[in-house]
Parts: structure tokens; sequence; C-alpha cells
């Protein structure tokens, strides 16, 4: 039910990835490490979000990959320091 409350909301979450997506890259450009981690995991999420809405699988899966990927930078960022 809540996945269908979002769904009207899909637009705006796509504005808010691009929005993340731009200064992701600009994190990396900048090499504000590890900013453009913390910027991408929610680009994930919302655009595996968006793929499962349409059933993009290729896009769902790049996506989820991705995220696996982001959590576990993230989490050795927090434990390694």
């Amino acid at each position: 039910m809540r996945l269908r409350k979002l769904s009207s909301y899909e637009q705006e979450l796509k504005w808010v990835a691009l929005g993340l997506g731009v200064l992701s890259t600009i994190a990396i450009v900048q090499d504000w490490y590890p900013l453009n981690m913390f910027l991408s995991l929610p680009f994930c999420i919302i655009w595996t979000y968006c793929a499962w809405l349409r059933t993009e699988p290729q896009l769902k899966y790049i996506n989820i990959l991705f995220t696996v990927f982001y959590i576990y930078g993230i989490t050795r960022y927090l434990v390694v320091g």
C-alpha cells in the first residue's frame, strides 16, 4: 500500500535523484570523499524503486548492485575510519 502512495511522487523522486546524481558527480570531481557515497546511495535506492514501478529489470538489478557497493563502502568508511 505504501508503494502505491509513493508512486504518486515518482516524478518528484526522479528530480531528487537527478539532483543527487549531479551533486555526487561534483563530489567525485572535487574529491570530496566520502560525500559521493552518501549522495549516491539514496540516488540508487530511488532508481531501484522507480525501476520496480516500471518493471525495468536491467535498471533495477544494476541499481541493487550499486546500492550494495555503496552500503559496503559507507560501512567500511565508518568502521575503519
